[in-house]
């Protein structure tokens, strides 16, 4: 009894309270504008006290802004499982059948068109449901009711769904398959690499009837996360400030491109950082980024790589390995306010992720 009684309780962990208040305010946002969206579309009714809304969008309000990585909420789902599912109730209507038998019909039929269109969106089914227990007998919904107030609001709220996730510095629509590396290759990037195929991913999820509840880079993701957690666990307490080179090789901003070439060649680095006039860290010259070059007007301040990501003497070094492995920096510089203390460089990580693998 016990175990039975447990399992009736939560099973996801407590959501940040700032996370909720941004997916309420969001939805909140999201359905008063859709409401002004369909006024516009068909003006006339009072926008405050009558809004052409239907009751399953605050449904669907709740997937886009609370859950924006769940397959249900993505663009597809939200416009066509709602469309399909109002086409359904509609088409059932106006065959004459008793209310009762007309609304479990439609909520099947639903189901059934939003599973064969990949369009599985749990509102679906509550848009049949409403459109049957609000048809009037004398003024069936035709095809227009799924344009409006139907599709055109769902799309509405896809919309606000996006342009909120961009404010508020969220993904949505959720990627269905990674970023591309930033190299321009095929290849999936390192971290990748060990996880299985796109297509295993899928396959597994089927099996285990969770295809409609977890996408398959959500799979990867998290498979990607558990395996960055497990090295980290072999790292222990190790930190940047354990690890880093101290003793580096800078140049100035104003440095000629003759004078860095030189410097590269002498030291063997990949990177130099740039020192500012007052002792201050001015960013790193990538070896890379003088290829092809031989304007020797050019300096040091012209070919700091702009995207660059830094870390302080406590970082733990478990927290750097994404940085090191997604091919976009070469070191990483280590700050104490606005002062350069050190430098790791991925050889630097090599070398510790190997005295650490098992023998």
């Amino acid at each position: 009894m016990k175990h039975f009684l447990h399992s009736l309780g939560p099973s996801m962990p407590a959501p940040k309270p700032d996370e909720i208040l941004r997916a309420a305010t969001g939805a909140a946002l999201g359905l008063a504008l859709t409401a002004a969206v369909l006024w516009g579309l068909h003006p006339g009714a009072d926008p405050i006290s009558h809004p052409a809304l239907i009751a399953p969008f605050g449904a669907s309000c709740f997937l886009i802004f609370a859950v924006p990585n769940s397959p249900m909420a993505q663009p597809w789902a939200v416009v066509i499982g709602n469309t399909v599912a109002a086409l359904a109730a509609v088409l059932l209507l106006h065959t004459g059948m008793p209310m009762l038998p007309t609304a479990a019909l439609a909520v099947m039929l639903a189901i059934l068109a939003m599973a064969g269109l990949r369009a599985m969106h749990p509102p679906g089914g509550a848009v049949a449901l409403a459109t049957v227990l609000s048809a009037h007998p004398d003024a069936l919904p035709g095809l227009s009711y799924l344009a409006l107030p139907v599709a055109s609001g769902s799309m509405a709220l896809v919309g606000f769904g996006i342009l909120w996730a961009q404010i508020t510095g969220r993904r949505y629509p959720f990627r269905v398959a990674p970023d591309p590396t930033p190299h321009g290759t095929k290849d999936p990037a390192p971290d990748r690499r060990f996880i299985p195929s796109e297509q295993v991913l899928a396959a597994t999820l089927t099996r285990l009837r969770l295809g409609s509840n977890l996408g398959v880079e959500d799979l990867a993701r998290l498979i990607e996360a558990a395996e960055t957690e497990a090295n980290a666990s072999h790292l222990g307490p190790t930190t940047a400030d354990q690890m880093m080179s101290r003793d580096l090789i800078q140049v100035t901003p104003d440095t000629p491109l003759p004078a860095l070439a030189a410097s590269f060649r002498t030291h063997r680095f990949k990177t130099l950082p740039v020192r500012n006039a007052d002792g201050s860290f001015g960013g790193l010259v990538s070896q890379s980024a003088l290829v092809g070059l031989a304007d020797p007007t050019l300096t040091a301040a012209m070919l700091i790589d702009s995207d660059l990501r830094s870390v302080t003497p406590e970082t733990p070094l478990a927290a750097l390995i994404p940085l090191l492995t997604d091919g976009n920096q070469q070191a990483i510089p280590v700050l104490e306010g606005p002062q350069l203390v050190g430098l790791i460089t991925r050889s630097d990580m090599i070398a510790l992720l190997s005295g650490h693998m098992p023998a």
